[in-house]
């Protein structure tokens, strides 16, 4: 069987219905070839497969399968789309290793699924201006830190077009997943950043074929994959219900690292992150300092040494204090908040943060405001 006809038998395989990864797993410990799953009757089919007798593959529905992949074929051919299978050495190494892999994945684009450091950045469609704050100053770090991460996110609106959109401008690879063929753009005012990653080095990827629509299911189908390829999964902002709750609960399960950035109690917005970390689903997140210790990932690159005195200081006393509760803050915060927190007499607070600030540790903001450096 030649290199074509064995990738249209293997599309054919995922495309028919009730093939799960478990199925197509089941079939290699099997050792049945992918040619007999379409030539074997439904009975002698479940036979080989060791399937109970309610579980059966309809042949006019592996017929039907087959006849849709012959299509899909030449729509790979035509565009330049990468095909993944899941029994092939190729297909992602992290996705693999979830129960629930998709059999075939469609990769539009170039980008190295299986990068040193992957990380998701997901979060609600609906995201504030402290979420588009943290997200460009925490990308760029990442790519100071970790160039060469691959970043990947949805596609939608909110806080999945801010981390797409902060890796083109760092110059990281970034991913989409989708939830729908690879001959459209969902929504479609995302198709000029769909086209600005591509052309960038990065790719858009889906398990649907072509002609595929999206609706509901299917987004939260996307979700397991955005959570299979990454290390880690950061969630920015999200309410307590949404894409980016199952996408971290399915990272949970996955045994995979799970972030979130904290936020005010009384934020709907924040919600979801708060009961995250609340629940010990996630870990707190504020800076690149965070992500080392989560992930035990190495930086790379020039002045990594003086970096990292900045991002472990070495703080004893009223430093530590002040330290540690701009890490608990949002948002930038003045010296009387810090009083109201700390109970430290305020012109302590303010040479210290003087301090502070000469060693890189905090930056101040305008209205004399403060956060982490």
């Amino acid at each position: 069987m030649d290199s074509r006809t064995s990738t249209i038998f293997k599309m054919g395989l995922a495309f028919t219905p009730g093939v799960t990864a478990e199925i197509v797993r089941r079939i290699e410990e099997v050792g049945l070839g992918i040619d007999e799953f379409f030539e074997l009757d439904s009975s002698a089919l479940s036979s080989r497969l060791s399937l109970n007798r309610f579980v059966r593959f309809d042949k006019l529905k592996r017929e039907e399968a087959l006849i849709r992949a012959r299509k899909e074929m030449d729509f790979v051919e035509r565009h330049g789309i990468h095909v993944y299978f899941l029994n092939d050495d190729d297909y992602p190494m992290l996705l693999r290793e979830i129960p629930d892999a998709p059999p075939v994945i469609f990769q539009l684009g170039n980008s190295d699924l299986d990068a040193e450091h992957v990380m998701g950045i997901v979060g609600t469609r609906k995201s504030t201006p402290y979420a588009a704050s943290f997200c460009d100053g925490f990308i760029k770090e990442l790519a100071g830190y970790f160039p060469g991460t691959l970043v990947v996110s949805g596609l939608a609106y909110g806080i999945d077009a801010l981390a797409h959109r902060g890796a083109l401008e760092n110059r990281l690879p970034t991913v989409g997943v989708v939830a729908h063929g690879l001959d459209t753009i969902y929504p479609a005012a995302h198709r000029d950043l769909a086209r600005r990653i591509i052309k960038s080095g990065g790719s858009i990827i889906s398990e649907y074929p072509s002609g595929t629509t999206p609706f509901q299911k299917r987004f939260l189908e996307r979700n397991r994959i955005v959570a299979g390829l990454s290390q880690l999964t950061l969630v920015v902002e999200s309410p307590i219900k949404g894409g980016a709750m199952s996408t971290a609960n399915l990272a949970f399960s996955y045994s995979r690292d799970v972030a979130a950035v904290p936020g005010r109690v009384s934020d709907p917005v924040s919600e979801g992150c708060n009961y995250l970390i609340r629940k010990n689903k996630a870990t707190l997140i504020t800076n690149m300092a965070d992500v080392i210790e989560l992930t035990g990932w190495k930086p790379a690159g020039i002045n990594v040494a003086a970096r990292q005195r900045n991002l472990f200081p070495e703080l004893e006393g009223i430093a530590r204090e002040i330290y540690e509760c701009l890490k608990m803050m949002s948002e930038p915060v003045t010296p009387d908040r810090l009083y109201q927190k700390t109970g430290i007499h305020i012109s302590n607070i303010t040479s210290t943060l003087t301090e502070l600030e000469f060693e890189g540790i905090v930056i101040r903001h305008p209205g004399n405001r403060y956060s982490l450096g």
